[in-house]
């Protein structure tokens, strides 16, 4: 569970939790990864601690959700770095491949969907599988109780369908993620460095057992 903002009362934050609060109950186990002191991209060693944290999470996790606030028509440059140190690949290893990906986001104003989309295309740049249903709640301020809960809504009932829909596509393609992200050009780049002619299908089909 990622969120975008830092505030003390962060409505993308309470919504992520009551997301998260969801997945319990549909048997998930969930873990959060809290953004406060991840520098920016590139400002320090991948060694840094935080770093590290939101890298082992991703490759711990099945599925993600994503939960930003709209800040100027877009996704918060918390969110943002979050996503940034996140790597496509560590040597062999991808830590977004094949995962599934929920997205969500709070505005302070009228219902928008300029950061849920801009979150799908990062989704999508991460090769991981994006659901279709997303949840995206207008007036954020005015949609959960003191304690941090979210009120009985139309929009409480969308992060239901939204989560429970994560939970389906995960359970759906655990068993199929390596096939499904199998790819020909990865085929043969494995195959370059071998005596095969990577050019010829039937070498490279024998060869990969399939």
């Amino acid at each position: 569970m990622l969120h975008g903002s830092l505030r003390a009362r962060s409505y993308s934050r309470l919504l992520a939790e009551e997301a998260g609060r969801i997945l319990v109950e549909l048997g998930c186990e969930v873990r959060f990864y809290d953004p406060r002191e991840l520098p920016l991209y590139g400002s320090v060693p991948d060694t840094h601690p935080k770093v590290v944290e939101l890298r082992a999470l991703s490759l711990w996790s099945e599925g993600q959700v994503w939960s930003t606030p709209e800040q100027h028509g877009q996704i918060t440059g918390v969110m943002k770095t979050q996503i940034d140190w996140i790597p496509l690949s560590v040597g062999a290893v991808r830590p977004t491949q094949g995962r599934t990906l929920a997205v969500m986001q709070v505005s302070g104003g009228s219902q928008s969907f300029n950061a849920v989309n801009t979150l799908r295309l990062l989704g999508r740049w991460m090769r991981m599988f994006t659901i279709p249903n997303q949840s995206s709640v207008p007036k954020a301020f005015d949609e959960f109780h003191e304690d941090g809960t979210m009120k009985d809504s139309p929009y409480r009932d969308r992060v239901v369908d939204v989560m429970e829909e994560l939970v389906k596509f995960t359970w759906l393609t655990r068993d199929r993620v390596e096939w499904l992200t199998d790819r020909y050009s990865e085929r043969r780049e494995r195959l370059a460095g071998r005596s095969l002619d990577a050019s010829n299908p039937k070498h490279r089909l024998d060869d990969e057992g399939l």
